[in-house]
């Protein structure tokens, strides 16, 4: 095969890791663009140890992990640490960048709130993805249509119990001990072999159809899970620095957004109180001409009962001077 044609195929491929639904993405600028959180919860939906997990990020064909932190040319290595208090997990998604820093991606919360439910999140850490990033397994409740109280089908997210996830039945189990991971700095498994970062738009593709199954969400669910991984949260200066300016970019943006949001808001409530106006103007208009009608009722059926006694007179006076005309010839006769 030629090597125009080979170019040609690969350019091909990348082109069709896109769906409709990317059109208009675009990237964050953050480092957390690199890391799929949907794609981490789905991974570990199918673990059945915490040890399969940690091999699952770390397996480029999965392709959830596209991290390179400290720069180097090659992905880095996540390394997992389960933070536990009682029932509640904090599960700890962590790069090397040094030999002296660390930075966490993300956490995976547990929370266990029934005897056989449980919910999760994971959040993305400041750092990489900017305040108050979850993601979560989500589904779709139909609501109204045909036979129910409003003629419009609509649908509402619900939350998903998870407690038959096989991790999250591990996590729980009697002889589980949280786990550590034991790879560190410049310590790596033999299996793993590090391969070069993927372009934002090419490993956004590649991940793209975990987002059927979770969803991105900025309301914090877990919220006694993340107590217990508050005090252990790690960061690095390194990242920290490298991607400052990017965070500026990143909350610009997300203020100019809120800015148009809001105006399109306000001016989504204009219309809707000039509509509003409108309506009981109508209204007022409606009920006044129906008064009208009524007056203008009333006085026709007024006039029509005036007319009625005008004839009626003529009549008796008839029957008055017949009563006359016998009496006189009662009297000719006499």
């Amino acid at each position: 095969m030629s090597k125009p044609i080979i170019v040609f195929l690969i350019c091909l491929s990348n082109i069709l890791c896109f769906s409709q639904d990317d059109i208009g993405i675009d990237s964050t600028g953050l480092a957390g663009d690199n890391f799929s959180l949907q794609g981490a919860l789905d991974l570990f939906s199918k673990a059945t140890s915490m040890e399969e997990f940690e091999r699952a990020l770390n397996t480029e064909s999965n392709y959830v992990n596209n991290l390179d932190l400290n720069e180097d040319g090659e992905i880095d290595y996540i390394s997992v640490t389960d933070h536990t208090e009682g029932e509640l997990h904090a599960i700890t998604l962590q790069v090397t960048v040094s030999e002296k820093e660390s930075q966490d991606i993300a956490v995976i919360e547990i929370e266990k709130n029934g005897e056989e439910s449980a919910q999760i999140q994971i959040a993305g850490d400041e750092e990489l993805y900017g305040e108050n990033v979850f993601a979560e397994p989500w589904d779709e409740k139909a609501e109204g249509g045909k036979g129910g109280p409003s003629p419009v089908m609509e649908t509402t997210s619900i939350i998903i119990n998870v407690w038959f996830w096989p991790s999250v039945r591990f996590v729980y189990g009697p002889s589980y001990r949280p786990w550590v991971s034991v790879w560190r700095w410049q310590s790596y498994p033999t299996w793993w072999r590090p391969w070069r970062p993927f372009g934002w738009r090419t490993h956004w593709g590649h991940c793209n159809h975990y987002h059927t199954r979770y969803q991105v969400v900025h309301i914090h669910r877990c919220a006694r899970a993340h107590g217990v991984y508050r005090t252990h949260r790690v960061t690095s200066a390194v990242v920290h620095n490298r991607y400052k300016t990017a965070h500026v970019k990143h909350n610009e943006r997300k203020a100019a957004v809120k800015r148009t949001d809001d105006k399109a808001s306000g001016k989504n409530e204009k219309v809707k109180k000039n509509n509003k106006a409108e309506k009981e103007k109508v209204r007022g208009n409606s009920s006044e001409n129906s008064t009208k009608n009524e007056k203008s009722t009333g006085s026709k059926t007024k006039g029509r009962g005036g007319a009625t006694n005008q004839k009626t007179s003529p009549a008796k006076g008839g029957k008055a001077g017949g009563g006359k005309a016998s009496g006189s010839k009662g009297r000719s006769k006499k």
